[in-house]
């Protein structure tokens, strides 16, 4: 058997998740002499001119030297970095601005479900997958809005090339509530439980698979509630199974950061950095941010496969060998084998996550219909219907 200490260091648990380590990480003070193309630091939060960042990076060999300094605050720096006019030119987001106006009051009308992530739904006024709705709508706008070099800059310099961006609208009206604490995508979005499922080198690994960001969409003063954040918090390595915890929550709760912000300017983070969306308490600002989950080139698999059609074809056996009585662990390998069991990328218009984090799995369907014994044409319709939902 391995020893205890080798077990920590592969898997995590709740008991692994110390309040003291958390302190000892996220109470260190961030030194500006440790960055030199920062223009300074507040409240422990990075703060770089983007003016100045175009000039530093005009050759190649410089801009791998901006970049590496990007890199170094957002793993074992701060964790995140506030890129201060961003946007130079604010007719462009005002342009991206209306056309995301257009699309809330479009979605308005429809009335439909509009589920969202750590915050009940209806508090905010949230456009999934906004980057295909502008891109299709406004495409001229979309243009001149990604065209953006700091957003690239950052990305590359995080993820690599080839990365995949998508975004979201969110726009908190005077009044909405925080969010509550948490990381975020990809462990971030799973339970307590499947969470702990995945090795410690998963937890480690997967901040690295995402860059998250916000560009503001209108002046952010404190009291309209822009992002609180924990600055360092993603070096905690059990983090994904603490940000729930009660002590971690009050933890978080009294020794946040909230910096306000400018139309233009952009903050990216670590996704591992503890953070969750501000009350506003603002008399009449519209906080609008857009939302970029930005994902590696290396988040896929190597073949295209038709689970769809396995799934409707292991049914039958799978339900005649649970009436010879095979146990529950191996019907569970074989509906593993055989559906999709991550529910992302999905349309989250038509498959929001309303009663959760996320929405049910090809996997899930198919363990539902095998534990509650439906027809194999119920399976049909339901893997049909899911398979629509996640069309754009």
């Amino acid at each position: 058997m391995p020893s205890t200490a080798v077990e920590q260091r592969t898997w995590l648990t709740e008991a692994d998740c110390d309040l003291a380590a958390l302190r000892s990480l996220v109470e260190q003070k961030t030194d500006a002499e440790d960055y030199p193309v920062a223009e300074g630091v507040e409240q422990n939060v990075l703060l770089y001119d983007s003016e100045r960042l175009r000039k530093l990076a005009a050759t190649a060999a410089d801009r791998r030297e901006v970049q590496g300094e990007l890199i170094r605050a957002l793993m074992d720096g701060p964790g995140i970095v506030v890129l201060k006019g961003a946007f130079a030119d604010e007719a462009v987001v005002d342009r991206a601005s209306a056309a995301f106006d257009a699309l809330i009051e479009e979605e308005r009308a429809s009335d439909g479900a509009r589920g969202d992530h750590f915050a009940a739904p209806g508090d905010n006024d949230r456009v999934w997958n906004a980057l295909d709705k502008m891109a299709v709508r406004v495409p001229e706008v979309f243009a001149d809005y990604y065209a953006n070099d700091m957003v690239e800059l950052i990305t590359e310099a995080w993820l690599g090339p080839a990365y995949q961006v998508t975004s979201q609208v969110n726009v908190v009206n005077p009044g909405g509530a925080a969010q509550t604490v948490h990381r975020d995508y990809h462990l971030g979005f799973l339970t307590q439980e499947r969470a702990a499922a995945y090795p410690a080198h998963v937890h480690r690994l997967s901040p690295a698979l995402t860059l998250q960001g916000a560009v503001a969409h209108c002046d952010m003063p404190v009291e309209s509630g822009p992002t609180l954040y924990l600055p360092h918090s993603q070096k905690y390595e059990p983090g994904y199974l603490a940000w729930r915890l009660p002590r971690f929550v009050e933890y978080f709760d009294a020794h946040h950061v909230q910096l306000p912000l400018e139309k233009g300017d952009a903050v990216f983070f670590n996704p591992a950095l503890f953070h969750a969306a501000g009350h506003n308490r603002s008399a009449g600002i519209r906080r609008m941010a857009n939302l970029l989950q930005i994902s590696s080139a290396f988040g896929r698999a190597m073949e295209t496969v038709d689970r769809t059609a396995m799934a409707s074809a292991l049914f039958p056996v799978l339900l005649r060998r649970k009436a010879e009585g095979v146990s529950r662990d191996w019907l569970r390998r074989v509906v593993a084998a055989t559906a999709e069991g991550y529910p992302f990328p999905t349309n989250l218009d038509l498959d929001p996550p309303v009663d959760g984090l996320a929405p049910p799995s090809q996997a899930d369907t198919l363990w539902q219909a095998v534990t509650e014994g439906w027809t194999p044409g119920r399976l049909r319709d339901e893997l049909r219907a899911s398979a629509e939902r996640r069309l754009s």
